[in-house]
């Protein structure tokens, strides 16, 4: 029998326990961006006013300049989107798992440790609970591109802790010539494994010689 979470690990779906929220830190950690942007705003709201009110204009044109150029520029603007994206995978990711069996039965869910933009969409680090593994994920790829409104998922484990997981999201064809960040410079080039056989590695973890030769 192929391993699927919709041949339940638990005895029933319904005595799986009301998945909770976390703790505190917990939650808190889940909402890090958000608050980063309102303690930003905050702050800028407060220096301009701090400003005005005394009649220094320069700071106030500064800080007004340092936020709309690169809002005005396209790399500025593909930056903000690309990010935007990331917080929104990020929640759908944790509801996919608060919807499904891919929490423990004390209600935990996996932590998305990080999550960043890729050349095709956006891939994110999770650490699994215990009673979660890689397979799971793998299992639910599809429930996670529709809830992501994605075009595909690809999973990968970590071959030798296997509590890490990498679950990249796909939502459009890689642009020649991108360079963006990567899990890889943290973990490894060589340190994923696909749960796919026709995928051995992330395509932004290959080598230039495979790529030379896969052309």
């Amino acid at each position: 029998m192929s391993r699927n979470p919709r041949n339940q690990i638990y005895p029933a779906y319904e005595d799986l326990p009301a998945p909770r929220g976390g703790g505190p830190l917990v939650r808190l950690w889940r909402i890090r961006t958000e608050l980063l942007l309102l303690a930003g705003l905050a702050l800028f709201t407060l220096t301009l006013l701090g400003a005005t009110q005394e009649g220094r204009w320069v700071p106030f044109v500064l800080l007004t300049s340092a936020i709309s150029v690169p809002a005005a520029t396209k790399v500025g603007r593909n930056w903000i989107t690309a990010h935007f994206w990331c917080v929104v995978s990020r929640h759908r990711l944790q509801r996919v798992c608060l919807e499904t069996t891919m929490h423990t039965r004390a209600g935990r869910i996996p932590l998305v440790l990080w999550i960043t933009p890729t050349s095709t969409g956006e891939k994110a680090l999770i650490l699994t609970r215990a009673g979660i593994c890689a397979e799971e994920f793998e299992a639910y790829s599809e429930e996670i591109a529709a809830a992501c409104w994605a075009r595909g998922v690809n999973v990968y484990r970590h071959r030798r802790r296997a509590q890490f997981v990498i679950v990249e999201i796909v939502r459009r064809d890689e642009v020649p010539g991108s360079i963006t960040p990567g899990l890889d410079r943290l973990y490894g080039r060589r340190a994923w494994i696909s749960l796919r056989p026709e995928l051995e590695e992330p395509p932004d973890l290959r080598t230039e010689v495979e790529l030379r030769q896969a052309a």
